[in-house]
């Protein structure tokens, strides 16, 4: 079917058709003389949307907030979470407006607007979101995307200069998030640790019969409960895995924060590390360092403890729930090991690489080495061009003498060198989504170019392949980068 318009879109709005319990059905509150900075065509063709949609101004107005969703159902979801190892009650969708559910020809996609107003969850919160959080959201999905880790996307940035007041007066922004689901582990808490049982079974039956289906068939009383636990378990470890091994930091893993699909879910104070330290913090706001990049697997695995909490409600047998949770980190241990392994170049992961991989995470944290360029430049060293990587670290020896070790592991193995080197090069990014570059995408946004934006898609699309004439993007940040503070207000 060719789409000419919105009004063409394939609905189907299952969320929308749980008890209204599940959330509060409302308009947007659109900005005031919006203008589409952004429109992300990868993501449109996800449902089929063609670019001369885009340009529409029902279009705008759809992703403005100021018109519906042809054939969506426009809502507000309610959960639950525990926000920084605390239990916060009641939270909720407090800016985001769930269009619809739209058909496209790469499965279903929820569409939903983040900035687009109060709703009933808002607590003291404005609704809105501001351009600088906005574009970094835009961003983020994508460049997570072409880094082969599971997401939700984005598909439109609108701006305003209605002002919003964060630390300093800002203008706001709405994106157009898309994901197959929305739903979170707070969404089971707000039932589960509510004694809302019935409530909690219906949540638990839909999100198994849409996304798990397989689970259905597991033995037992329980099973599919069980078998539902142990899929989200799975899908945690491996994104925690796929986290640690691109240098990304998350910045809030709140359990409100945690896809029920193990997406990246709710960029806020997210980060891909320059220079490396185990214990780096991305978001200022987290003083303790509960979320730093050491602590997000054990992070991840508490928040699993949380979900298997709420699901106490339904499945009374603890030791059958700490036994699904059990499987986490042998999960994550195969996960993060074998993407290490191509990382390192290693066909496959063996006895004793673990402390060749501790022994270079060491090494980086001492040296403060980039972590995107230590692993970028090994392929060249490996290729006998060593200079680029040696240059990272101050203690040239200790790096000289682990490469030593690298490149004697590699000689265990049957494997061509040229072979070898381009595999790494297919596995280590050039680009990420570096904190300095998103901030020149907002000073650049600020004025109405999006011309930042458009190169940052296109380098992140395709993050390991060499763009001649783009070196900057793949450079050491500049000095000024170390002054970037992001926090839960970004």
């Amino acid at each position: 079917m060719t789409i000419s318009c919105l009004a063409d879109l394939a609905t189907d709005n299952t969320f929308a058709a749980l008890p209204a319990d599940f959330y509060t059905r409302l308009s947007p509150r659109p900005l005031q003389a919006p203008r589409l900075l952004h429109a992300n065509a990868a993501a449109a063709e996800l449902i089929g949307l063609p670019p001369s949609v885009l340009a529409t101004p029902q279009f705008l107005a759809v992703c403005s907030g100021a018109a519906p969703l042809p054939g969506g159902d426009t809502l507000s979801a309610v959960y639950s979470g525990h926000q920084f190892g605390v239990w916060a009650g009641q939270l909720g969708d407090g800016r985001a407006h769930l269009l619809g559910e739209v058909q496209g020809p790469a499965g279903n996609w929820e569409l939903q607007l983040k900035g687009a107003g109060r709703t009933p969850y808002s607590r003291m919160g404005d609704g809105r979101a501001v351009l600088r959080s906005s574009v970094r959201e835009y961003l983020a999905g994508e460049a997570m995307h072409g880094l082969g880790i599971p997401t939700t996307r984005a598909l439109a940035l609108v701006v305003s200069d209605e002002p919003v007041a964060r630390e300093t007066m800002e203008t706001a922004a709405v994106v157009t998030r898309m994901a197959p689901s929305f739903v979170r582990f707070g969404s089971f808490e707000h039932w589960g640790l509510n004694d809302r049982p019935e409530l909690l079974r219906i949540l638990a039956d839909y999100v198994i019969g849409k996304f798990y289906p397989e689970c259905r068939e597991a033995p037992g009383e329980h099973g599919p409960l069980l078998a539902l636990l142990e899929a989200v378990t799975r899908r945690t470890a491996r994104l925690m895995a796929d986290w640690q091994t691109v240098g990304f930091c998350h910045g809030v893993m709140n359990t409100d924060n945690m896809s029920i699909l193990g997406l990246t879910l709710d960029y806020g104070p997210y980060g891909f590390m320059d220079a490396f330290q185990t214990d780096h913090i991305c978001n200022h706001t987290d003083a303790q360092g509960r979320y730093a990049w050491n602590r997000q697997p054990s992070a991840g695995l508490w928040n699993l403890y949380r979900l298997a909490g709420a699901l106490h409600a339904l499945i009374p047998d603890t030791d059958a729930l700490r036994g699904v949770l059990d499987g986490y980190e042998p999960e994550f241990a195969d996960a993060f090991g074998k993407r290490m392994a191509t990382k390192l170049g290693m066909a496959q992961w063996q006895e004793g690489d673990e402390s060749l991989v501790d022994d270079l995470l060491r090494l980086m944290h001492a040296n403060r080495a980039d972590f995107t360029l230590s692993f970028r430049r090994l392929s060249d060293a490996v290729r006998g061009a060593q200079q680029g990587f040696l240059d990272l670290f101050i203690d040239r020896p200790a790096a000289q003498a682990w490469l030593q070790r690298l490149l004697a592991r590699h000689a265990s193995e049957d494997r061509a060198t040229a072979e070898r080197a381009a595999a790494m090069d297919r596995t280590n990014p050039r680009y990420v989504l570096r904190n300095h570059l998103a901030e020149l995408a907002i000073r650049s946004a600020q004025e109405g170019d999006a011309s930042e934006i458009d190169t940052l898609l296109m380098l992140l699309a395709d993050p390991c392949t060499d763009r001649p004439g783009f070196e900057r993007y793949a450079n050491l940040p500049p000095d000024w980068a170390a002054g970037i503070e992001v926090s839960c207000s970004s």
